[in-house]
């Protein structure tokens, strides 16, 4: 491209070319001399005594071409006009050529300072002149433009936008000039309506600021973070640039896909933007979301982030496992392992867990939480411990069904979670039916091993029953739940019995006809009743039971069923306990 500047008055031919990348400029000696110490120095040297024209070259220059035609209009004395996407760069291309006010009052130098000023006072004017100095990087970073703009922008994110007058982007990105609203629905900033759109909430400024670089984004957020905004908001912010720069987070990634397309960005620039990521969230506990931080590890896994990015992100779940919802623990296995879902990365998240909560001192003493009190007070054992073992039963139910999980896989995972975790164990016990259900193969001892990892006393009644008919168990473990589960009927009806003597005595102690304690004395007995019932029918198939097991015929006597059993005798014939 060629261009030719010649002044109207004198018609005299250019005597200067200058040479700017595949551009060249025809120009005179005199205007440029007048504005530029830089050019008076370039010309002074390669001037010769033929008065023949000089050749320069200027292929350093900020902004390149285009950004040195405004100048050499600024120089012939042409009005230019002054824009925030072409300030940053004519303020480097003014430094560069020394056009300072010593060749000239009013110089390009001080005309874009002033300019540059009032920009960083306009919230929309500062994102778009931040957004045009990664194209002058350094010589934006020497001048201080970067800071200058990136400390305009944290003061005004940190402020409540509705006090003053500060127009809102809109998504507007400087460098393309493209509007991601609707020009019908917004139009420089005023609705079709004809009322100016006001920022609303909190985070009014996320989707500006996602036009940044990651680069000038980390430093926005950061000198944000600076200035006291909450960690929640600055969180919030650094989701929706992940969700915009990282589109593979946005895809469900299922069992089924196991080839996915390549986006735009590449999965390369996703992988690079998502390892800066994981350092940018906040290192608070509970401020980043559970959920987004198990997917942000999922795609992780995908794009093959470094091994620290992962550690970080495991990390950083498994302090607040207890957030987690189950479905966002099946992580498919991207790895070489056969099973279906990734145990070993949730297992490390359980760990971690249990390590920060025993560090922390969140340790409960441990103890056999009865049914009805759980039930009762369930609210209050609904610790942050006892949330993760629901969770994990939940878990092992779910990659039970999978043929290709070891059994010591199994078992580690049951019990990473300490026993004092678990008010009850019908989750775990749940979880070992749908493993034994799906792997039948297994032995017998290896049977019994697992059937380890539950604790009979804590299963509830209704387990209690499915597992006294449950053929996959091992012949012991059904022994051991009919045993407490009649130490616990023994122990109901002492119980009645003892309230029962307290009220008959507290109420009607001079032996009155008690006409008015009659009704409640009887809904004693038939609670009674009922529990001999079945203590009774428990017997019963207690006996069936070890009738087809040869190999113990003396059970019935150990355990002390007698032709007439003690616990199951009626109140007439009974010594009630005390």
């Amino acid at each position: 491209m060629c261009l030719v500047y010649r002044l109207c008055t004198t018609g005299l031919v250019s005597d200067v070319t200058i040479e700017v990348g595949d551009m060249k400029f025809h120009l005179h000696k005199f205007p440029l001399l007048s504005r530029s110490g830089l050019l008076e120095k370039l010309i002074d040297e390669s001037s010769t005594d033929d008065g023949s024209g000089c050749v320069l070259s200027l292929d350093e220059i900020p902004g390149g071409g285009k950004t040195f035609e405004l100048i050499t209009k600024f120089c012939y004395g042409v009005k230019i006009e002054l824009t925030a996407f072409n300030v940053v760069s004519l303020r480097c291309a003014a430094e560069y050529l020394e056009m300072t006010d010593n060749y000239g009052e009013g110089n390009l130098v001080g005309m874009t300072e002033t300019f540059l000023n009032e920009v960083f006072g306009n919230w929309t004017d500062s994102i778009k002149a931040l957004q045009t100095c990664e194209e002058v990087t350094d010589y934006a970073e020497d001048l201080h433009i970067i800071s200058r703009c990136v400390d305009s922008l944290a003061i005004k994110a940190c402020a409540d936008p509705s006090l003053f007058n500060w127009p809102v982007g809109g998504g507007k990105n400087a460098t393309s000039g493209q509007n991601t609203e609707d020009e019908s629905h917004l139009w420089n900033g005023i609705s079709a309506a004809g009322k100016m759109l006001q920022p609303t909430g909190e985070d009014w400024w996320f989707d500006d600021a996602s036009f940044l670089s990651l680069p000038l984004f980390k430093r926005l957020i950061t000198a944000i973070e600076a200035r006291g905004m909450k960690l929640e908001n600055i969180a919030m912010a650094v989701m929706y640039y992940t969700r915009k720069h990282v589109p593979l987070m946005n895809r469900q990634v299922t069992m089924d896909e196991q080839v996915i397309e390549t986006p735009s960005p590449s999965e390369a620039e996703q992988k690079a933007a998502l390892e800066e990521i994981v350092g940018l969230l906040p290192s608070k506990k509970g401020v980043n979301p559970t959920k987004f931080l198990l997917r942000l590890l999922q795609t992780a896994m995908v794009l093959h982030a470094s091994q620290s990015s992962r550690e970080n992100l495991e990390r950083r779940i498994g302090n607040q496992l207890d957030q987690a919802a189950l479905v966002d623990l099946l992580i498919p296995n991207m790895g070489y392992s056969e099973t279906l879902y990734d145990v070993e990365c949730v297992l490390r998240m359980i760990e971690q867990f249990v390590s920060s909560t025993e560090q922390a001192g969140i340790v409960p003493s441990p103890c056999i939480i009865e049914e009805g009190h759980l039930m009762k007070d369930g609210a209050d054992l609904l610790t942050p411990t006892t949330l993760v073992a629901t969770l994990v039963d939940g878990y092992l139910a779910e990659v039970a069904p999978d043929v290709n999980l070891k059994l010591a896989k199994f078992e580690a995972i049951a019990a990473a979670i300490p026993d004092y975790a678990r008010p009850l164990d019908d989750g775990v016990y749940h979880a070992i039916d749908v493993y034994l259900k799906a792997h039948p193969w297994i032995t017998d001892s290896e049977r019994e091993h697992i059937c380890r990892l539950m604790n009979c006393q804590k299963l509830s009644l209704e387990a209690s029953t499915h597992a006294a008919q449950n053929e996959r168990l091992p012949l012991r473990v059904i022994v051991q739940v009919l045993f407490f589960e009649q130490l616990r009927l023994r122990t109901s009806i002492s119980g009645w019995f003892f309230v029962s003597e307290n009220l008959d005595n507290s109420e009607n102690p001079n032996g009155g006809n008690g006409v008015l304690l009659k009704p409640r004395g009887e809904n004693v007995r038939e609670r009674v009743s009922e529990l001999e019932k079945e203590c009774m029918n428990m017997k019963q198939e207690l006996q069936k039971l070890v009738r087809s097991k040869k190999s113990w015929k003396n059970f019935t006597r150990r355990l002390n069923f007698k032709k007439k059993s003690e616990c199951c005798k009626p109140k007439d014939q009974a010594t009630p306990a005390v």
